[in-house]
């Protein structure tokens, strides 16, 4: 199978993505990476492990890879990495993905959220490269507020326990040091998605379901060999409500350019990678510090492309 797109993203699409945060890239992939997406989906979904947290009429499972040969070979040769690249116009590293299965039946919307507060990274080159073998209307695709990336701010994570109501949240909260994860390496033996504490600090997400007239909120019929390119600051979700003939098998994948770095959050959710923990990483620190555990997938110098940086 061929490392290259099936075409080469245009410069339009590059601004379109710069501009609102999102793109969707038409018809990228060959068959061959569909199917391979396929494979590694069902492979992920017949094998739930810790890191799957079922939520009745949607499945997220962390780092899917990690179980799925076909999930990670795409990640490692298909040209995803070069199509992210192209949009960011920096080289790219890989940093963590995300099954999200729903069931074909009844489909309940995604609320809206950011994924920024979830992890221990921040920067502007956050991108999520999202792909499915399942073809998904606009009515129950992925939804964005064009432009939010650029609000400049980071809002409350969804999930995660309330300190002011839990007392054992609490104490996390006053026994943690900065210097250290809020979820050590021992998450991968017991986690879900209240293993956190909430950053009550941090504004909550606007009431954009019940306001939608008063957002620009930017959304697409997806077909398999799309790929729908987000800023990793945009609040995003998925519109629902209907019943569905088909299930809907989504791979997401993270990808980190050159600014990206390390930051201890009071409210992280998602456990670093794995990898990362025998390296105490700092705050600040850029992931290029751990090339080892975040190496470049691609370049710009590898076909001429000129870069930003």
């Amino acid at each position: 199978m061929s490392n290259e797109p099936r075409r080469p993203v245009t410069d339009e699409e590059v601004a379109t993505f710069q501009r609102d945060g999102a793109a969707l890239i038409k018809n990228v992939l060959s068959d061959e990476w569909v199917d391979l997406i396929r494979e590694g989906t069902d492979t992920a979904i017949e094998r739930p492990d810790v890191m799957s947290e079922d939520l009745g009429t949607l499945r997220v499972d962390q780092f899917p890879a990690a179980k799925s040969e076909a999930l990670k070979h795409f990640i490692d040769h298909s040209p995803i990495a070069k199509i992210v690249g192209r949009a960011l116009q920096s080289p790219v590293r890989f940093y963590m993905d995300q099954l999200f299965y729903k069931p074909k039946g009844l489909f309940l919307p995604t609320p809206w959220h950011q994924d920024t507060c979830y992890y221990n990274i921040a920067g502007e080159d956050l991108v999520r490269a999202w792909v499915s073998p399942d073809p998904v209307p606009r009515n129950v695709s992925l939804e964005v507020v064009r432009g939010s990336h650029l609000w400049n701010v980071t809002y409350s994570p969804l999930a995660g326990r309330d300190p002011d109501a839990d007392e054992d949240a609490k104490a996390m909260i006053e026994s943690s040091r900065p210097d250290e994860p809020m979820l050590g390496v021992e998450a991968y033996d017991d986690w879900n998605y209240f293993s956190g504490v909430r950053d009550k600090s941090l504004p909550a997400v606007p009431d954009i379901e019940g306001r939608r007239d008063s957002y620009d909120i930017l959304g697409w019929d997806y077909e398999p060999g799309d790929v729908i390119l987000f800023h990793g600051h945009i609040l995003h979700g998925a519109g629902g409500g209907v019943e569905s003939p088909n299930p809907r098998r989504a791979h997401a994948s993270l990808w980190a350019g050159s600014d990206v770095r390390y930051q201890h959050r009071p409210g992280q959710i998602i456990p670093d990678p794995r990898a990362l923990y025998e390296y105490k990483p700092k705050t600040g620190q850029p992931l290029s510090d751990f090339p080892d555990v975040f190496p470049v997938v691609w370049s710009p110098e590898e076909t001429g492309v000129a870069s930003r940086d």
